[in-house]
């Protein structure tokens, strides 16, 4: 006699779906970056005071930190962000990022093509279920007439 495994259903919430992605998002990020350390080019740019065609300046780390900080910031705000608020910022942040990782990959190694395409791909699941939040449906108001 065999007796059929069922597994609990269990809803994650949406927001903490998003906030996922963007965290395990900013690990891929933090990962692909770390490993071009090994890269001998990109020491000697570094060594030499630039990345990617960057002067490496005051400038260029605040605008550098700028950048990764607004993805991380987005893991808090996706969960507290009112839906409405919460959905456009993710739409538009997930697209814009999107666009710039693609950019910044192309012609690179191949590690850094992957790691891009796995970011690419967690922000357009962000994209996808900002896109396709529930709506609470509310009950139609009824108008008395006198």
């Amino acid at each position: 006699m065999t007796t059929d495994t069922t597994y609990e259903p269990f809803h994650v919430n949406l927001r903490v779906k998003i906030a996922a992605l963007w965290a395990s998002t900013m690990f891929v990020v933090v990962f692909v970056d770390l490993f071009s350390l090994y890269r001998p080019d990109v020491r000697a740019d570094i060594e030499a005071g630039e990345i990617s065609g960057f002067t490496i300046n005051q400038g260029f780390l605040l605008g550098t930190t700028a950048y990764v900080a607004i993805p991380c910031l987005m893991i808090f705000l996706s969960l507290v962000l009112r839906p409405h608020a919460s959905r456009i910022t993710n739409i538009v942040l997930a697209g814009v990022y999107a666009l710039t990782i693609v950019g910044g990959a192309i012609g690179d190694w191949n590690y850094y093509i992957l790691g891009s395409a796995i970011e690419t791909l967690q922000l357009a699941a962000i994209v996808y279920y900002c896109w396709t939040w529930p709506r609470v449906s509310t009950p139609a108001r009824v108008v008395e007439l006198a």
